[in-house]
């Protein structure tokens, strides 16, 4: 995939209210996009990028013989 075919672009600058630099490379990339405090969202390369390593887990688990389990998220009012 070229870098002239995704759909959101690179940012020069990191975001002002970030203070975490790891969010700051990731949003500045056009991995995720900030949508409030704490909440995050995949842009199309970081969830590329997700789905790779989840297959990567899944493979190495099963290899060892490993079971897959899917949790419950919990969230307040």
């Amino acid at each position: 995939m070229r870098q002239s075919h995704l759909f959101t672009k690179t940012r020069r600058e990191a975001p002002k209210d970030e203070v975490a630099k790891n969010a700051q490379l990731l949003i500045r990339a056009g991995y995720i996009h900030k949508e409030a405090a704490g909440a995050y969202s995949f842009l199309p390369l970081g969830l590329r990028v997700f789905k790779n390593i989840e297959r990567l887990i899944r493979e190495e688990m099963n290899q060892i013989g490993g079971q897959e389990v899917a949790l419950a998220a919990l969230q307040t009012p």
